[in-house]
């Protein structure tokens, strides 16, 4: 047994912890959890190039990050190479991938650490110069996103995005069998579970969407049709990894990408309802008020919580991400609106958040310049509490 586990919460972080919610164990899966802090899905574009293969740079990025019994999920990786939609991201469809995905994996464990990769495909967020051959993107219909968003090109420029290139009937099977495939990487590189991106206006939530959705066959139409991709998705992703180890991010309310339904309410009860006899490990929320809080700092008001609607209708754990602090944070797991809240932007400045929210520590500012691409700075060059204290 890895040292790590034989410790008791209070020897991790110390006795009289500030939030004794957040610090209460939590069963996810198969996993007892130590902690209820996860460290959220964050793009940062930062793999090897040119095989996208993490490196050792981001082994030493997630072991920073990770705790005895605490929960990791990895950032977004696309299943197939039509997937991406940013330069430097990990992918998780070839051996150098899982290669490099499995020095990253085995780092979290060594600290005891529990680790998910997030399964990713970006439909029409993309650009034909991050395509094979130069293709344009693929979507469940051609439908272009506003002309007020730009996107990233293959050199890091930014550029207009194209009209995407509406997915044939015959082709869904091949997405949804590159996402089954993706699964099996993760599980050869020794992750302990996974979860499906549906959120954030990607191709899973293009499928959802009836804005982006535009389809007469099986795959559009009645909320039944556009909810099919993300059933078959999860279904094929459930056979390689069994339902408790797989989990499923949503964004109900988001605008992401801009992404957005009319009336969310039936689309997405539809899709909570039909995922809850699954048995999933957990369904993870981005809150509304957060939504594309990747792109700039949003704090979006008057906006509904995901949670707080939702969780009436799911009967499993529920995990929830944006804007939180250590008090609300504490405050929704109190009320009962989620059992564990995944943290993003600030997991990026305070490697030991964890330990800093347990001891009421100040935490240090993040610098949104250095989130994407890049190296050591703004990346592994934050320092934990102890450092700053020795300084």
């Amino acid at each position: 047994m890895n040292r790590y586990h034989i410790q008791t919460t209070e020897n991790l972080f110390g006795a009289g912890m500030k939030y004794p919610l957040l610090f209460s164990p939590l069963q996810i899966g198969p996993y007892q959890l130590r902690h209820r802090i996860v460290m959220a899905p964050l793009t940062r574009m930062r793999a090897a190039k040119p095989s996208l293969a993490p490196r050792p740079l981001n082994v030493e990025y997630y072991s920073q990050r990770a705790t005895p019994g605490g929960l990791i999920i990895a950032e977004a990786s696309p299943v197939i190479a039509t997937g991406f939609g940013n330069p430097g991201v990990p992918g998780i469809y070839s051996d150098a991938q899982i290669d490099g995905w499995r020095q990253v994996v085995d780092a979290v464990h060594d600290k005891g650490g529990v680790i998910f990769l997030q399964l990713w495909h970006v439909g029409r967020v993309s650009h034909s110069s991050l395509q094979p051959g130069g293709a344009l993107p693929v979507a469940p219909s051609a439908v272009p996103i506003s002309a007020e968003l730009k996107t990233m090109t293959a050199d890091g420029k930014p550029a207009q995005y194209e009209t995407p290139r509406a997915l044939e009937t015959g082709e869904i099977a091949s997405v949804i069998e590159a996402y089954r495939q993706g699964a099996r990487n993760a599980l050869a590189a020794g992750f302990d579970g996974v979860e499906i991106h549906g959120a954030n206006g990607y191709l899973i939530e293009q499928f959802l969407q009836s804005r982006t959705n535009l389809r007469t066959d099986q795959y559009g139409g009645s909320i039944e049709n556009r909810a099919r991709f993300l059933m078959e998705v999860t279904r094929a992703v459930i056979e390689i990894w069994g339902a408790d180890r797989v989990g499923v991010r949503l964004s109900p309310y988001g605008i992401a990408n801009d992404s957005g339904e009319a009336d969310p309410m039936p689309l997405y009860t539809h899709v909570i309802k039909s995922l809850d006899p699954l048995g999933l490990a957990y369904l993870h929320f981005i809150e509304p008020r957060s939504s594309g809080a990747g792109r700039a700092e949003v704090n979006h008001q008057n906006v509904p919580s995901a949670m707080v609607l939702f969780r009436p209708i799911w009967s499993g754990k529920l995990i929830t991400a944006g804007g939180f602090t250590g008090e609300t944070a504490e405050a929704a797991i109190a009320a009962g609106h989620a059992d564990a809240i995944a943290f993003g932007r600030i997991f990026i400045s305070n490697p030991d958040l964890p330990r800093r929210l347990a001891r009421g520590y100040q935490l240090t500012p993040y610098n949104r310049a250095t989130f994407y691409g890049g190296e050591e700075t703004g990346y592994t060059d934050y320092p934990e509490h102890d450092e700053l204290e020795q300084a």
